[in-house]
């Protein structure tokens, strides 16, 4: 191994949201307010091309137009003119996954929020986009979707929930929202309600979505930092977001990289997690002349090679990394792959040069 060799990745760890997808955490408990409210989730979901099973994993990927026409229509279906707000209510802030983590693990509000800005878009929601606007005495996070889904008052109360929830948890106690404005056209009699949900005065009908907070706040330290988290989680975003990995061959690679060690690697399972149809990313891969069990094989040999040279792990290790649940299996196979059996590629790495 060679002596330079601290810590790195091979690649990113999962595929990333292609256009105007999101991950479908946003419909974490969904199930249950639709069954409070009368109704059968998964008939609600059929209803409109989704599968029950394809929001059970908050990390498979749905298409944006799907979850607010879902929204909307339960909206009005149950009689629900906050039904977006009121799933949010029920919901955590690590909707937003690993964003959410590293929000906790910022040094300061400032940090934590312009991490919720900079990667909303890259691993959550790609049409998302959000700013910060500073004034001498009031900031305000503001946001917006970059794509015309129709009417989408549902998605905007399910957001302006879960952003705040993400600010309380980074500003702690001290946290006072000042005013809410969201472009919604929300109902007179309906304004209480979501005043209580918020805890602060809110406005419809504004010209833009925001949170309104006292600029000081941005300064006050997080209760949660965490500055090696923080620089790891941060510093793999940042390279996440540079590499802008968005073929479908290279969403696949990435796919294939991250559900190695589970053992559970298919082209089925790739579709799903990417929504869509086991077809679709078939014709997609032979229209670059390549097929998924040709992606499987070469992450599997670079891994291999990697994990072999950097001499930390065992070979029963590297095996179960690559989704084998045998060493003499990944054994065959690296043969197939080198000529060398692993343990003779290792014992070559290792050696020093003459």
């Amino acid at each position: 191994m060679g002596e330079s060799f601290f810590f790195g990745l091979d690649g990113p760890l999962d595929a990333l949201p292609g256009e105007g997808q999101m991950r479908a955490a946003n419909f974490e408990g969904f199930g249950d307010l639709v069954r409070n409210c009368g109704g059968d989730p998964r008939w609600v979901l059929e209803r409109h091309g989704m599968d029950l099973s394809a929001i059970r994993d908050p990390d498979y990927y749905i298409n944006c137009q799907s979850l607010v026409d879902v929204l909307e229509y339960c909206s009005a279906a149950f009689d629900q003119p906050l039904f977006g707000l009121r799933l949010a209510q029920n919901q955590e802030p690590d909707v937003y996954g690993c964003v959410t983590a590293l929000c906790r693990a910022a040094p300061t509000v400032r940090h934590a929020i312009a991490s919720l800005m900079e990667y909303i878009p890259v691993v959550h929601s790609p049409i998302t986009m959000m700013e910060l606007v500073e004034g001498k005495d009031t900031a305000e996070l503001r946001w917006a979707v970059g794509a015309d889904l129709g009417t989408n008052n549902q998605a905007h109360y399910q957001a302006v929930v879960l952003d705040m929830k993400v600010l309380k948890l980074v500003g702690g106690r001290a946290f006072r929202p000042s005013y809410v404005n969201l472009t919604v056209d929300t109902r007179r009699k309906d304004i209480p309600e979501v005043e209580t949900s918020l805890g602060c005065t809110f406005h419809s009908r504004a010209m833009t979505s925001a949170i309104a907070f006292p600029t000081a706040i941005l300064n006050q330290p997080v209760a949660t930092a965490n500055r090696l988290l923080f620089r790891l989680l941060g510093g793999y975003l940042e390279r996440v977001k540079s590499a802008s990995r968005t073929t479908i061959v290279e969403r696949v690679e990435d796919y294939v990289r991250g559900s190695l060690p589970s053992g559970t690697c298919s082209i089925e399972r790739c579709a799903r997690k990417l929504g869509s149809s086991v077809r679709a990313p078939q014709w997609d891969l032979s229209e670059h002349g390549v097929r998924f069990s040709d992606i499987l094989e070469k992450q599997r040999v670079e891994l291999a090679k990697s994990y072999l040279e950097q001499g930390q792990l065992s070979l029963d290790e590297i095996a179960v990394l690559l989704g084998y649940s045998e060493q003499s299996s990944f054994g065959r196979a690296f043969k197939r792959w080198t000529g060398s059996t692993p343990q003779r590629f290792r014992a070559v790495t290792d050696s020093p040069p003459r």
